[in-house]
Formats: structure tokens, sequence, C-alpha cells
């Protein structure tokens, strides 16, 4: 299994307190953190050519790893049709954080993707409320953050395949935040936790999570179903008769 984690890398090149708490890129953490894992996780970012996402990369990426923020439109609209498409295909994808608002996760999901948010680093507590899904395997019935970035509700999204985590926050709010899709043949995860500026990806239930969800995401056995005119498998007792 191949694993790219995908990062815009910008908050990196202009905000000191990220890149000393990422100094490899929240790229470069989540993709040592898999690695450690014994994944075959590389790294890619806005900045490179065809943002290191080019056709040949992407069709030899069973799992692709989301984390956007600041530089959403800057994702060139090609590249992005040209992921949708190897998501229907199959290929897993994990989007974390702000990438809820990204061109590609608004162009899978059909909405806007919109919702409440406060920068004020308070408490998160994220509680299990499908304790049944591998995505949740190895994880207590809640496990708490000290500090994040609070998203809240509501969150326009459509309705979940299935909801695995279900986040609280000091101030009141709660938010969906760990959703499962299936879009043609490929599986998406969405994962809340992961602000640039508190070192989410360094915490152990966050990083669990994420390693579940790779498995869980990654692409089955299959060939894409073919569409369009199709011939009768059956005889047709119409045309017999004529």
């Amino acid at each position: 299994m191949k694993v790219v984690v995908w990062n815009e890398n910008r908050h990196e090149k202009t905000n000191a307190a990220v890149s000393t708490i990422y100094p490899k890129g929240i790229h470069g953490a989540i993709a040592e953190f898999l690695q450690e894992q014994g994944i075959d996780a590389s790294t890619a970012t806005l900045d490179e050519p065809e943002h290191g996402l080019s056709e040949e990369v992407l069709n030899e990426t069973d799992v692709l790893v989301w984390w956007g923020h600041k530089a959403h439109e800057d994702v060139n609209d090609e590249i992005v049709e040209r992921v949708y498409e190897r998501v229907l295909e199959g290929m897993g994808l994990i989007v974390l954080h702000s990438g809820h608002f990204s061109k590609l996760f608004k162009k899978l999901m059909g909405t806007t993707c919109d919702l409440k948010w406060r920068e004020d680093g308070e408490k998160e507590r994220i509680w299990v409320v499908d304790p049944s899904h591998p995505i949740a395997e190895g994880i207590g019935e809640y496990f708490e953050l000290e500090q994040e970035e609070m998203y809240g509700e509501h969150f326009d999204i459509p309705s979940p395949d299935q909801l695995v985590f279900l986040s609280w926050f000091e101030g009141g709010e709660v938010f969906r935040s760990g959703c499962t899709y299936t879009r043609g043949n490929g599986r998406i995860f969405y994962f809340r936790p992961g602000h640039e500026t508190y070192p989410t990806y360094y915490n152990q239930n966050v990083q669990r999570v994420i390693r579940n969800a790779v498995e869980w995401v990654k692409p089955v056995t299959r060939n894409r179903p073919e569409y369009g005119h199709s011939q009768a498998i059956e005889d047709l007792s119409s045309k017999n008769k004529q």
C-alpha cells in the first residue's frame, strides 16, 4: 500500500510558530508516523510541479491524505479533477481539519462544507459514537486535546454514511468530527482535529485514528463499473418474437 500525504505547506513558510511545531511540515510529521508503522508514505506539496500530484504519482497511490487551509484557491482545477477521478476509481482519501473547505472535498460532497469556527485554544473532547467501526479501533470512549481550534455545527455536509466521532468543545459547541463516505469505488474519511499552531499530529490517539483510517479507506481490488449503453446479458424475449 502506497500513501501520499499532501499539504499546501504555506503556513510552515510564513509562520514561525508552525515551523517550530512542525519543522518537517505537517505533511512530514504525518508521513513520519505512518512510516514508523511500516507504511510506504511519501509527501507532496502545493508548490511542486502539478502540486506533486502528477498522473503517474496518483496512479500509484492507494491512499491520499489531504491538509489545506489558506491556499485552497491556489489548487489548480485540473489537478482537483484528476484527484476526484482517482477517488471515483477507488483511491482512498482522508481529508484533515481545514481541508473541509478544499475544492476537492466540496466537489465530492456537493455542498458548501461551511461551519462555525473560533481559534481560542480550547479543550476538545472527541467521543467515539460508533465503537464498532474499524477507524475507532484502539481508541477509548473518548480522548481529549488540551488546545485546538473550535469547529461548530451546523457543518454543511451531506449526512455521513457513518459518524465515527463527535467533538465537544470547552465553549459548548459540538461537531461531527469523524465522517465516512463512499463516492464511486472510493472511500473517504473526514477527520476534524489538526490546526496548524497546535501539536495535534503528535497526539497518539490522533495518530492511531489516521493509521486506522488509512487501512479502512484503502482500495479493494475491483474495477470501476462501466457506464452508458449496455448489451443485454440474456436473450430479449421481445426481439425473439419479431
